[in-house]
């Protein structure tokens, strides 16, 4: 049976009481599981059917038919909680499973505080919950999170089989919530959330939505999970949360970032982003370095050129050192640094640049010299290479005045460390191409930035906020203004 616009109660409470369905498998539309509940939910009354915990634990979980999930792509927020209610997981390899909701202010508010330390221990649980990071399908099952990894093709058939093997006993009926094989002792468990408690408030002094959902853990394990269950029910705990102010930007933020990514008479013309093989990135200092750095720990081959050998090696040696600090910090592998590492060539000429998809130019803010570099790229470059500049202030008119290419140039400013700091802005001019607009905003995101596309002028938009921004508070001082107080 399929059931796709009613609510989960009604189906499955249909399911149960139909004679020829034996059990229940749970899976997702386009590849996908699922990505969570409707965000938009949480600033309007719940739909008719939106789920509820008492419809998970009583209705799901308890039901006298075994229900399977079969997972692929995304599994997170209450699509992994929905998920964890079955009695089994069967996941593809690729697949994401994880708790994000702290990233919006609240909780995992169906279960999830309950379930998921029962599936992969307390230790896991937390982190995977207070950094909101998913795990992938190899990982989950390592974990205990799903019980078989499938390829996608086979996974509603293995999911069948495996539900209906519960129901002839040959495999176990597991009810997540009641798990207690992968909980610390009690002595253990509070250690571990005594620390969770204290990286919390060192990481986010003011928020109070991790240490609620610590508290909440809390509960189910010194109590029962029914106990947790019911806390996150109550006002502090959820309602609350959902209400507060930092919720309410969160999600400000959640819709106002995916919203970037949407530019009126760019991107809604059907343009397919093309495949950007290879970058060349001109000048090695702070920001070319960390330039680089961001484009190969996203897997992209990177040419860094510089003027001579010196210079060139301490532009290496820059990449070098932001890998370095990820494997110091457990972000990496030496395994992982040397293959990150691999992907960079350091050259002195524009030999290599004749099969590069694209270029960034990130120099001193020297408009003779940016001329002079985007005039040398025109003569080595292909047709099609995109022409990107980092400046921050400069007008690309300007800097691409003794060039042909009007249509490839366009602006790629980061913000310093690049590899780090999240904002990409992207700055068009009047006859830079839709098409490489669409390209950079690929790049992008691939290389997990929040890019925004802005016109071109002075200080585009960050600067042009910023400058006068700064020049207020000078002015203050010149005014005798309290230093701390500004």
């Amino acid at each position: 049976m399929h059931c796709y616009s009613k609510g989960l109660k009604e189906c499955y409470e249909q399911a149960l009481q139909r004679d020829d369905v034996k059990a229940i498998v749970f899976t997702g539309a386009k590849g996908k599981f699922s990505g969570g509940f409707d965000i938009t939910a949480f600033v309007a009354p719940p739909k008719p059917g939106f789920i509820s915990v008492e419809v998970l634990a009583d209705t799901v979980e308890a039901a006298r038919k075994p229900s399977i999930a079969a997972i692929d792509g995304l599994a997170l927020g209450g699509g992994l909680e929905v998920a964890m209610a079955c009695h089994a997981r069967i996941s593809t390899p690729s697949a994401q499973l994880g708790l994000p909701e702290l990233q919006l202010g609240v909780i995992p508010g169906f279960g999830g505080t309950q379930r998921l330390p029962r599936l992969v221990g307390l230790s896991k649980a937390l982190e995977m919950m207070l950094t909101s990071k998913p795990v992938k399908g190899e990982e989950a099952h390592d974990l205990g999170l799903v019980d078989a990894i499938v390829s996608p093709d086979k996974s509603i058939n293995t999911a069948r089989q495996w539900a209906l093997d519960i129901l002839e006993a040959k495999r176990p009926w597991v009810k997540s919530l009641y798990k207690t094989d992968k909980i610390e002792p009690l002595g253990e468990a509070r250690e571990i959330l005594k620390f969770a408690r204290t990286q919390a408030r060192k990481q986010a002094p003011n928020l109070e939505h991790p240490i609620v959902c610590i508290n909440v853990v809390e509960e189910g394990i010194v109590s029962d999970p029914r106990a947790g269950l019911w806390k996150v029910l109550n006002f502090e705990a959820f309602q609350g949360l959902l209400h507060s102010d930092t919720c309410k930007s969160l999600i400000h933020i959640f819709f106002a970032q995916r919203g970037t990514s949407r530019v009126p008479g760019i991107t809604d013309r059907g343009l397919v982003p093309r495949r950007i093989s290879k970058v060349a990135v001109v000048g090695g200092g702070l920001m070319g370095s960390s330039i680089a750095t961001a484009l190969i720990l996203s897997n992209y081959p990177v040419v860094l050129k510089k003027v001579n050998d010196n210079f060139l090696q301490a532009g290496v040696g820059r990449v070098r050192a932001n890998l370095q600090s990820r494997v110091k910090k457990g972000k990496m592998n030496e395994e992982k640094f040397l293959k990150t590492l691999s992907l960079l060539n350091g050259v002195l000429d524009y030999e290599s640049f004749r099969d590069v998809d694209m270029v960034i130019e990130a120099v001193i803010e020297n408009v003779s010299l940016k001329q002079q570099i985007f005039s040398d790229l025109e003569k080595y470059c292909p047709p099609h290479c995109i022409l990107a500049c980092s400046t921050s202030t400069i007008d690309l008119n300007l800097i691409g005045e003794k060039t042909r290419s009007h249509d490839g140039i366009i602006g790629a400013h980061f913000f310093s460390p690049a590899h780090i700091m999240p904002l990409l802005e992207i700055v068009h001019t009047e006859k830079t191409s839709p098409q490489v607009i669409v390209d950079l905003l690929d790049v992008g995101k691939k290389i997990k930035k929040t890019p925004i596309v802005v016109g071109n002028c002075t200080g585009f938009a960050v600067n042009r906020m910023f400058f006068p921004y700064t020049q207020a508070a000078l002015l203050l001082v010149e005014c005798g203004a309290d230093l701390y107080q500004i």
